[in-house]
């Protein structure tokens, strides 16, 4: 996940770390036209699903994005805020068992 306000945000970043490399069976990744690369697809969106799958294969920085598998991505379902002071993903639950910071 990835996650900045306007002026440090960063495209690439954006790309990489914010969108998901789901990684699915093949029938699965054939019956959804490969969004499961949809880093790719986000650094550059004119690449036609069918090539996805090779512009992973080929661009050396697309294999260093971990990918979610079908497991970990139904574990992400509870996942529903952004925790910015964690910078991560987290459940209503752990923010309501979290002490509240104090107004400055």
């Amino acid at each position: 996940m990835y996650w900045a306000r306007h002026e440090a945000w960063d495209r690439v970043r954006s790309a990489l770390e914010g969108s998901s490399f789901y990684k699915l069976p093949k029938v699965l990744q054939w019956f959804t036209g490969n969004i499961g690369f949809h880093h790719v697809h986000h650094i550059r969106p004119r690449i036609p699903n069918y090539n996805l799958q090779r512009a992973h294969e080929e661009v050396p920085v697309f294999q260093k994005v971990k990918p979610i598998t079908l497991r970990k991505s139904l574990k992400s379902l509870r996942m529903n805020v952004w925790d910015e002071a964690q910078q991560k993903l987290a459940s209503f639950r752990s923010l309501r068992t979290r002490p509240r910071a104090s107004a400055a």
